[in-house]
């Protein structure tokens, strides 16, 4: 009898140990945080700022992020930046550490693609039309493209340490979905937009049931940042000297 009693007491504490971790995992729903984006001029000028393509992204505290399996390429997540009409399409893509962007030439011409900034370093050397190379981005950065044949391509690539990220709309709205809640620290990207103090961004915030909204998130318009960028070999571009170049 007392084995039976001390077997049937060990079966429901066990029960009510998963009860209660059940419990706490419905305590705890995957929230989404939304926000809006806002770019005010430095300086007069015609025409409305382009507000869309701002990466907001909340990096958990505390906590390291390990994507996929690592060295398994067959696991990584993909992506791809078109080559197409001498334009990188998208112009701005956020993908979290470790993905592979596969870059395709869709022209009937060459193209040269390449970043010497941070993020990733590489040059993936000339490649003519109907070919693809691909990239892994293993750092978390800002990571700018260009052609080396071609100066009006650009692109940017943000390489994130953390699953909650989202890109703004037209409209400059954006959404993180999936969010636990906790301590997170808050960052933001946007090719031409700063934040009004260098203070302001990365800051630290909590996530909630009741604080999913970060509001207006205020930027100050920067200029073209990158509208004169030499090429790889740090030198200004010249006219192409063959028609196969375009």
């Amino acid at each position: 009898m007392i084995r039976r009693r001390l077997a049937g007491l060990i079966v429901l504490s066990i029960l009510a140990l998963a009860g209660g971790a059940i419990l706490a995992g419905q305590s705890q729903p995957a929230l989404t945080v939304t926000g809006t984006i806002s770019i005010a001029r430095s300086s007069a000028g015609a025409g409305k700022l382009d507000i869309s393509n701002a990466v907001v992204w909340l990096r958990p505290v505390g906590a390291a992020y390990r994507p996929g399996s690592g060295k398994d390429s067959a696991t990584r997540l993909h992506f791809r930046v078109l080559q197409e009409h001498k334009r990188f399409q998208p112009h701005v893509l956020a993908v979290p550490v470790g993905s592979v962007i596969d870059f395709p030439n869709l022209d009937p011409f060459l193209h040269n693609v390449f970043s010497l900034f941070e993020g990733k370093r590489f040059d993936l050397g000339l490649y003519e039309a109907g070919t693809s190379h691909s990239v892994t981005f293993d750092l978390p950065g800002i990571c700018y493209i260009f052609c080396n044949i071609h100066p009006e391509m650009s692109a940017a690539v943000v390489v994130i340490d953390s699953p909650y990220f989202a890109t703004s709309d037209r409209a400059g709205q954006f959404s993180i979905t999936n969010v636990v809640p906790g301590n997170y620290i808050l960052n933001v990207w946007h090719e031409r937009g700063k934040p009004e103090k260098e203070t302001d961004y990365p800051h630290a915030i909590t996530i909630s049931p009741d604080t999913t909204s970060l509001g207006t998130i205020r930027l100050v318009d920067a200029g073209e940042l990158l509208a004169n960028h030499k090429n790889k070999y740090g030198h200004d571009y010249e006219p192409p000297a063959s028609p196969i170049y375009k």
